[in-house]
């Protein structure tokens, strides 16, 4: 396989036709190299439109939604980001690249260990892997510019909201199988949907709410 002109088609073919169009989103997807981050077995498959497992029924987003959801996060080279599942690693590195410092959290301590070994071999110093359950909120007090969901959750925890800065804002799906809406939230304004996928959702996502009468 050519995996530069993989890589390319990829951009062409499936990042540009979902309207991702920013200049830097789309030159990291250039440089960050997908085939490093994904398991062994599966490099014929790196750049396909499709989530690849990982592990504990995890999956690598597909890049089609990495990259739209880097483009919605309109991240700066100095933001502070929180990213709950870290997972392959990938994203982080995407997240990485475009920001100032990237701290990720990561449930399951192999993938963690798998995704620094990965993080390292790239030279990728600007992150700091946590391990621990991160559903509920982010692990410690720090607040954050730009925070990130791996996985859907039924609802949105409240806690999440309040570890964003001023003029912050936050990328989650939320529902349920099969209704669920990729979502960016600010501090202090409505949410705004973007676009209609469907994601694993997060080891102890919080509960969906129950109907009252």
């Amino acid at each position: 396989m050519n995996v530069d002109l993989a890589r390319r088609n990829m951009v062409e073919q499936q990042i540009r036709p979902w309207e991702v169009l920013d200049a830097r989103v789309l030159d990291a997807l250039l440089q960050v190299r997908r085939e490093r981050f994904v398991p062994p077995g599966h490099h014929a498959i790196a750049f396909a439109d499709l989530e690849i497992p990982i592990g504990h029924g995890e999956c690598m987003m597909s890049p089609r939604v990495e990259a739209r959801l880097l483009q919605e996060l309109d991240l700066n080279p100095t933001d502070q980001v929180y990213e709950v599942g870290t997972g392959s690693g990938h994203l982080t590195a995407l997240l990485a690249r475009l920001a100032g410092h990237v701290t990720s959290a990561e449930i399951h301590d192999d993938l963690r260990l798998a995704a620094s070994a990965r993080l390292a071999a790239e030279g990728i110093r600007n992150v700091t892997l946590l391990g621990g359950d991160s559903a509920a909120g982010p692990l410690g007090q720090a607040a954050y510019d730009a925070i990130v969901l791996t996985g859907s959750t039924p609802e949105l925890p409240r806690a999440f909201l309040g570890a964003l800065r001023p003029g912050g804002r936050l990328f989650a799906v939320v529902g349920q199988f099969p209704v669920m809406r990729a979502m960016l939230f600010r501090p202090q304004a409505s949410a705004e949907p973007l676009f209609e996928t469907v994601l694993k959702p997060l080891v102890h996502a919080a509960p969906a709410p129950r109907f009252r009468f």
